[in-house]
This record gives structure tokens, sequence and C-alpha cells, in this order.
């Protein structure tokens, strides 16, 4: 029965060790969040005579939600250079508030959200597509219903915007990339949300700007060719 003992006291100490692991991952994250907010915050400060109200927190993300390995991306991340986030994305429902960098690469991904390249602009009209991971800062995705607000702050400005629109598509689908007849929100990630591997859908989030500007007078040239592909734009493995 000794050898019983040894490996009961062996499995303890590898769940201690998961354990102390994963906390600190957590803490990591939380430190990143909060230098990227700060960042921001900083920087709109600097714009201060033009901006509008922007007041980004610092307050930390929850994550008991989010995965274990998506708490250790983050971590590794903290290494790797950032331009800085071009807003901050705040959902009061889920309760997140999230940096939005440029870009959806892995690294910009276990940092915040990302903003997908071609779309508008944080600020401009025209429809702003951000991207999250499901295990992450979009874990709480799956609890936003029709007729809530969605906040994204620029420098200048806070816009809000309400659900109009949740539905499930195939990561070739494009057209909810393309803009719509009001400026928008689009917010997309991997689904389902506690699908094993590489989830095989993209679960979308549409929203209406509160005062909707018409899209054809955004300052982007709609006539510029986009690359666009809600497979690339996708956040959650």
């Amino acid at each position: 029965m000794g050898w019983i003992q040894k490996l009961v006291r062996l499995l303890q100490n590898a769940g201690v060790l998961l354990v102390a692991l994963f906390i600190v991952a957590m803490v990591h994250r939380i430190v990143l969040s909060r230098a990227e907010l700060k960042q921001f915050k900083f920087r709109q400060t600097a714009l201060a005579e033009e901006a509008k109200g922007l007041k980004p927190s610092t307050a930390s993300p929850s994550f008991t939600l989010w995965s274990e390995q998506r708490a250790r991306d983050y971590q590794e991340s903290l290494a790797a250079p950032f331009t800085g986030a071009v807003g901050i994305l705040r959902i009061d429902k889920i309760k997140v508030e999230a940096p939005i960098l440029e870009g959806t690469d892995g690294s910009s991904l276990n940092r915040g959200v990302g903003h997908v390249a071609g779309t508008a602009n944080p600020g401009e009209d025209g429809n702003v597509v951000i991207a999250g991971h499901r295990d992450g800062f979009f874990r709480g995705l799956k609890d936003v219903s029709l007729g809530d607000a969605v906040e994204v702050a620029n420098f200048y400005e806070t816009e809000t915007y309400i659900v109009d629109r949740i539905v499930v598509v195939d990561p070739s689908d494009v057209s909810v990339l393309q803009p719509r007849t009001r400026s928008s929100l689009t917010l997309i990630t991997c689904y389902p949300f506690h699908y094993i591997g590489s989830a095989p859908k993209r679960y979308i989030v549409q929203a209406s700007a509160v005062d909707p500007v018409p899209s054809n007078v955004s300052v982007r040239n709609e006539s510029e060719p986009r690359a666009l592909s809600v497979s690339s734009a996708s956040a959650g493995r």
C-alpha cells in the first residue's frame, strides 16, 4: 500500500503546482490588461483638448470563465511588442472592459481583443469589426442579448451600440464583415464556446450605433479593395 500513498502525494503535489501556475498566469494577464488600459489613458490624456470625456478605468477583468491555456498565453504575450491600443471595448452586462489592439494575430488576442484590418476603425462610420477569444475576453459573449448596450471608446469619444442581431455562421461567410445600412459594431468569436479543438463555426454579435450615421459618409474609401475573412478574423481555437 506504500506505493499508493506515494502516488496520492504525487498527485496532490502536481495539483497544487497546476493551481499555482494558473494563479500566476492570471496575475500576469491582469497586469498586462491594466498596463494596456493605462497606456491608452495616458495617450488619451495627451489629447485632452480634443477628447470628449473618455475615461477608461484600470479595473481588473474577471478571469473566472477563462481557460487555463488562455491565461498562459496571456502571460507569454507580455514580452511581445505592441503599438498600443486603438480603443477600449466595454460590455457592462458581462463585465468586460478590454483594450482593442490592431490586428487579430495570436499575441494581440491574448492581450486584448483585435480590430479586424480592412474594416472601419473605432470612431469611424461603417462596420467596426472586433474579434476575441471564446475562452478569454469573449467567453461571456454567449450571454449578450438583443437590446444590450456595447461601448467602444477611442481617443476622442465613446460610441454606444445596441445589439440587434446574433447569428452563427461558417468561417467562409464574409457578409458579416461588410458595411451595414447604419454605423455598426460586429463582434466575432469561435463557436461552440466549449468545443474542444478548432471550433467549426463563428458566433457573431452585431449592434447598431445609438445615433446612427449613414455608412456612405464614412471617412474610409469604401471603393478600396478589402481582404476580409471571418476565418482570419476569428478568435478562439
